[in-house]
């Protein structure tokens, strides 16, 4: 039974000497099992809004891996200013970027806004990796081949892109409002995929434009730090642990992503368990998906075409 919760392994053994990996919130769970694993094959920059619990976590690493080329960087994904001041950083220090981890993510917080007002599951989860990936794209593009691992979730299943109250101001669940914020994330993949090949729909499944590929995936239900946030659910994650994934295993599928050898050319799509897996009908809607772009633009204030 423990097999079967523990779900698909990622088995390949590809290293990633000279190459440069950025995974977010790699200071718990299932982001830092994630960073374990490749810090065995390369050079992993943390970012997190901890630095405290980020050391912690990369002097851990460094110690069992023998590479100390895992680097921690401030990146608090609920401030634009703090996302384009990584970013700055990042590109004033490193002159390629290969792999794009954006796992860091907020859970069934109460509501609450993030220092631009934005609602924070929306803000976090979707907006805050939205102006990341914007900001290091082009670096990605000139280091080629390149991957963009966006960590979603099986609850994007009930959410919706509600245009109408985007930040719940006029009605809030914690819960749903975290099913939208993983939903932005499959329809973010799924337009950034089909714009870096070229505008394409008929080259969606293969990275034939830029070399960058961007592809989505869903952890499990994993016993983590992630339900912090609801004492009830902190409760059922002890008394039901056995029914979970641990962080190693629901990391898997965000390895897979990031490495996996027979993914080179495959974007645009959305994995469970180190497979492709089924995508909500909402998750497929190319209309909601530019729509929703556009708007994360105009919220943000860029200009992505």
């Amino acid at each position: 039974f423990r097999r079967y919760v523990a779900g698909g392994q990622c088995k390949s053994t590809a290293k990633l000497e000279g190459k440069v990996v950025i995974i977010t919130g790699a200071n718990t769970g299932i982001g830092k099992e994630t960073a374990r694993d490749l810090a065995r094959r390369g050079k992993v920059i943390v970012a997190c809004r901890d630095i405290a619990k980020a050391e912690a976590a990369a002097s851990e690493i460094r110690a069992e891996t023998g590479n100390q080329q895992v680097i921690v960087k401030k990146l608090d994904l609920a401030d634009t200013k703090s996302i384009r001041e990584f970013a700055e950083k990042f590109l004033a220090e490193e002159k390629e970027l290969h792999i794009l981890i954006n796992n860091a993510g907020v859970m069934l917080c109460p509501y609450s806004k993030t220092a631009d007002g934005f609602e924070m599951h929306l803000g976090v989860n979707h907006l805050g990796h939205f102006l990341l990936t914007f900001l290091l794209l082009e670096r990605l593009k000139q280091s080629a081949p390149a991957r963009i691992v966006n960590v979603s979730s099986l609850a994007h299943h009930g959410g919706r892109i509600r245009f109408h109250d985007l930040h719940g101001e006029k009605s809030y669940n914690r819960g749903l409002a975290y099913c939208h914020s993983k939903l932005a994330n499959v329809l973010f993949t799924r337009e950034l995929a089909r714009r870096l090949q070229g505008n394409c729909p008929e080259l969606l499944s293969f990275a034939i434009g830029t070399k960058v590929t961007a592809n989505a995936l869903h952890p499990g239900s994993v016993h983590s730090e992630l339900v912090r946030h609801s004492f009830v659910m902190t409760w059922l994650w002890k008394i039901f642990s056995f029914f979970l994934k641990t962080p190693w295993e629901g990391a898997q599928t965000s390895i897979y992503c990031a490495v996996a050898e027979e993914l080179d050319s495959v974007t645009g799509q959305y994995f469970s368990d180190c497979q492709p897996a089924y995508v909500s009908p909402r998750g497929r809607d190319d209309e909601t998906a530019k729509k929703l772009w556009n708007v994360s633009c105009e919220l943000l204030r860029i200009q992505w075409d």
